[in-house]
């Protein structure tokens, strides 16, 4: 099993499993193959749903920006778009450069501020979204609905504990060993 941690970290160097018994570290480990096949297979799904869309990621997040904030009557503005994904006015000309071009999005004068632009979503490219990545998204809101309200709790819980365990070491620089 490749995430097994006896696999990992042989020498007890990473994990402190003092303490546990190999049945707790197997069944851990267990939990670990299984985060993997899950961010397996979500990278699949993106994969797929890029290449259907010809698009890339930072385009796919643009294009759901858009249908969330249309969904919630909102106008969004390229700046609102370069705020969202975190790039520069000149990364978001491009990008929304290369969206028309695509048709995926139009440019439209703003209703209140006529210095302004209102980017909109194509509807062939929002059915097209809805039809791949949004139903993706419903099969994981079934299974979320599966759990009891207190099962969900407990994925909450470790979900965001992992979130925050892995925060701790995310500028490599902190953790690289110098030698």
């Amino acid at each position: 099993m490749l995430y097994h941690v006896n696999l990992n970290d042989s020498k007890s160097q990473l994990f402190d499993r003092s303490g546990m018994d190999d049945a707790v570290v197997t069944h851990i480990s267990e939990l670990m193959a299984s985060l993997g096949r899950l961010r397996a297979a979500e990278r699949k799904l993106a994969e797929a749903s890029q290449r259907f869309m010809s698009l890339n990621e930072t385009d796919m997040r643009a294009l759901h920006f858009l249908i969330v904030a249309e969904e919630r009557d909102l106008v969004t503005t390229p700046s609102a778009i370069a705020n969202h994904l975190g790039i520069s006015g000149a990364s978001t000309t491009k990008l929304l450069d290369r969206l028309e071009k695509a048709g995926h999005i139009a440019r439209h004068p703003h209703p209140s501020d006529r210095r302004a632009l209102a980017i909109t979503i194509a509807p062939r490219t929002r059915e097209a979204a809805r039809n791949s990545v949004g139903r993706q998204q419903a099969r994981r809101f079934y299974a979320a609905a599966r759990l009891s309200p207190a099962e969900r709790d407990v994925v909450i819980g470790f979900l965001d504990d992992m979130t925050r365990e892995l925060g701790v070491g995310a500028d490599w620089s902190e953790t690289a060993d110098p030698a």
